[in-house]
């Protein structure tokens, strides 16, 4: 199976308009952590994740299939990065205390990425895998938003998209799982911090390449009356959790 590589044509802009996820969310998984000795961020783009789990574990192991990501990835001295597929790689046979997703589970082979949890994880360790789906600004906003989201760009998404959309509600979770509270990310953008984050997504990126045209500042334009400073952008998130 060819591995989906979406963002490393432009890392350095996921780099920059990425939002980051809640303490709170990371403090609850954390409540239920029986060891700190080594975590497993898996997909770690660029590492905010990892950046989170480092204060907190011996060491973090972080992988992505995009060395453009890693190379824009947050550095610390206990954050061994290496590029490794989800599904195989070349840790030995019990070795984390928690297994992180952010954002990406979508984009795996789940059987053989679960196969490869179930080896690599220590008795009772923790596999979290979240992500967070369509935001909100204001009803005006929102009318645009949505409109570029479903019909500009909508045709461009991958059909694993549609899992996002769901949060992950149809996806297999075969792990002892544990009841999760809702948790929401909320950013405090500027106009430029949103055309940026729009620009991250893998639909928009499809969009330029196949028509050579940016359709981004257009939506920038039509917004831009309603968009007077900063503005509160929430993402609801969905959590999966368990032990494994």
């Amino acid at each position: 199976m060819s591995k989906k590589d979406f963002f490393s044509g432009h890392a350095k802009l996921y780099a920059a308009f990425r939002p980051s996820y809640p303490k709170e969310l990371y403090q609850f998984m954390f409540e239920h952590v029986k060891e700190f000795d080594a975590a497993w961020d898996c997909a770690t783009g660029n590492g905010q994740v990892a950046q989170y789990l480092s204060p907190h574990f011996d060491k973090v192991f972080a992988t992505d299939i995009s060395q453009q990501q890693l190379d824009n990835a947050f550095q610390a001295e206990n954050i061994l990065y290496s590029v490794l597929p989800a599904e195989k790689t070349n840790f030995p046979d019990k070795q984390f205390d928690l297994i992180t997703v952010g954002q990406a589970l979508h984009w795996f082979d789940l059987q053989q990425f679960y196969t490869e949890v179930r080896r690599v994880a220590k008795p009772d360790a923790l596999l979290a895998v979240w992500g967070y789906s369509v935001c909100s600004v204001n009803p005006a906003i929102d009318e645009f938003f949505l409109d570029f989201y479903n019909n500009i760009v909508g045709p461009y998404w991958d059909s694993a998209r549609k899992m996002v959309e769901e949060e992950y509600f149809n996806v297999p979770f075969p792990f002892q799982q544990i009841q999760t509270p809702k948790f929401s990310l909320e950013v405090e953008w500027t106009l430029e911090q949103f055309a940026g984050y729009l620009s991250t997504w893998s639909a928009t990126q499809k969009y330029i390449k196949d028509n050579n045209h940016d359709p981004v500042p257009e939506i920038i334009r039509k917004i831009a009356t309603e968009w007077i400073g900063k503005k509160i952008v929430s993402f609801p998130i969905f959590l999966k959790f368990g032990r494994i």
